[in-house]
């Protein structure tokens, strides 16, 4: 049943975004009076669909859903009549050429733009980006961020939502560096200050696996609840190890606990080892050994586990750490377009740093961890479905406008040159460049569902 879920999220995320980027190719096409023939979603053989009376093409769906294409009338690809020559791709001006094969990415942004502004118009409660908990032994810890004050730039880049810090840390992945966070004063009468706090390798080795925010080590208000444990499962590390509800967790390998969610990011950063409980037992000091059990989220990260569940209770935020964030449709059309060039310079830059060597290669993902990205994103909320979707979106948009043969963007490279020299290349140097791209991309590919597989177990 999960499978058969992933796969229909899968199908509806991207379904869309496929069938609107191959629209893009083909209504540019049309409208540059290039006849087209078919428009599939999907590759290989045909599962369903019908042909235009009115216009001929052949509208399908096909059975690998990885892709799609529209096919246009081109003398590379069969015979012409005298009567249609005009109508071939091949006999089309290079800027046209250019326009038709840049439209599908081009849409693809255009999906994530708009995706974007439904969302930034969409008001929200949220955490105020005051920092809540500094991490031992962090960057943010090294430059002595001091608990309470609100962020209110990253590198020099305004920021009013955690999400957006979490961005504009992420975005500097694998350096080592400093990151300036510039803080409004709590106690100084709001006063501006910028701190530095050094990175090396960041969210790499140790920190792999983690997310921006943790690795860098400033964290948004968090309840304190307190670390009662409330129940255990009968078959976890905690039971078999003799922890019981009731039990107050007062230390972890020497380490003071006083709140369940420190409890928790221990245990979760710390799969299969074998960690010593200090715990306050009907008012007496237990030690215990428990080893948590190791675990994979949906992106194939590891964590810890044990089997133990918190004691309910009530979880009141304070004011001063609410903010309602809303923006108007002009401003949250800027925000838009700010936002989704921010996360395509991000995609750029980090694949610049996988090809370094700067961060590994193991954080390409393929098909697999999309669709079980997609179907965490409806278990979340409709926005987290239409972020999902927009990210997405945009990774489509930047990896087919890579200047590699068989992508959209190794064409249009044939077609500027085109355009410079007066004359197309020769079929024989297209072919060299094209099957040298279909290598690639079966590599790339090949690469990232072995990712895929990897995260499984």
């Amino acid at each position: 049943m999960t499978f058969l879920l992933t796969l229909l999220a899968a199908i509806f995320v991207l379904g869309p975004l496929i069938a609107l980027h191959e629209w893009g190719h083909y209504i540019i096409a049309r409208l540059c009076g290039v006849k087209v023939l078919t428009y599939s979603i999907g590759f290989g053989p045909k599962i369903f669909g019908w042909t235009s009376k009115k216009s001929g093409i052949d509208y399908r769906i096909s059975a690998l859903p990885l892709g799609g294409y529209v096919k246009m009338l081109d003398e590379r690809e069969g015979e012409v009549a005298k009567d249609e020559l005009h109508l071939a791709f091949n006999r089309q001006h290079p800027l046209k050429k250019i326009a038709i094969v840049a439209a599908g990415p081009i849409m693809n942004f255009v999906i994530a733009i708009v995706l974007f502004w439904v969302l930034f118009m969409t008001p929200s409660e949220q955490l105020a980006t005051k920092i809540g908990q500094v991490l031992p032994d962090t960057p943010a810890a090294i430059a002595q961020l001091p608990i309470g004050d609100k962020i209110v730039a990253i590198n020099g880049h305004d920021v009013q939502t955690w999400e957006g810090i979490n961005y504009r840390l992420a975005g500097r992945m694998g350096e080592t560096t400093n990151i300036s966070v510039t803080l409004q004063s709590e106690v100084d009468k709001g006063a501006i200050k910028t701190y530095q706090a050094p990175i090396k390798e960041f969210m790499q080795g140790a920190a792999q696996g983690k997310d921006a925010l943790s690795s860098f080590g400033m964290m948004p208000w968090q309840p304190n609840i307190a670390p009662i444990v409330g129940d255990v499962t009968p078959d976890g590390a905690a039971s078999r190890q003799g922890l019981k509800a009731g039990d107050r967790i007062t230390a972890i390998n020497g380490e003071a606990i006083n709140d369940w969610i420190s409890a928790t990011r221990i245990i979760r950063d710390n799969p299969e080892t074998l960690l010593t409980f200090n715990v306050l037992r009907d008012g007496k000091s237990v030690q215990l050994q428990i080893m948590p059990q190791g675990k994979k989220d949906n992106l194939g990260n590891d964590y810890g586990q044990i089997g133990a569940m918190v004691a309910q209770s009530a979880i009141v935020i304070p004011e001063e750490y609410k903010t309602t964030v809303v923006y108007g449709p002009a401003e949250s059309l800027i925000k838009s377009f700010e936002k989704t060039e921010q996360l395509a310079v991000m995609t750029v830059s980090s694949m610049g740093k996988m090809l370094s060597g700067m961060i590994g290669l193991d954080n390409l993902s393929g098909p697999i961890t999309i669709a079980k990205v997609a179907k965490q994103s409806f278990d979340i909320s409709w926005q987290m479905v239409l972020s999902t979707a927009a990210l997405i979106s945009l990774s489509l948009a930047v990896l087919n406008l890579l200047p590699i043969p068989v992508l959209d963007g190794g064409h249009i490279v044939y077609y500027l040159i085109e355009l410079i020299r007066g004359k197309p290349l020769s079929e024989g140097v297209q072919m060299v460049g094209l099957n040298i791209g279909l290598l690639l991309l079966a590599g790339f590919m090949v690469l990232a569902i072995g990712n895929d597989i990897s995260r499984l177990f």
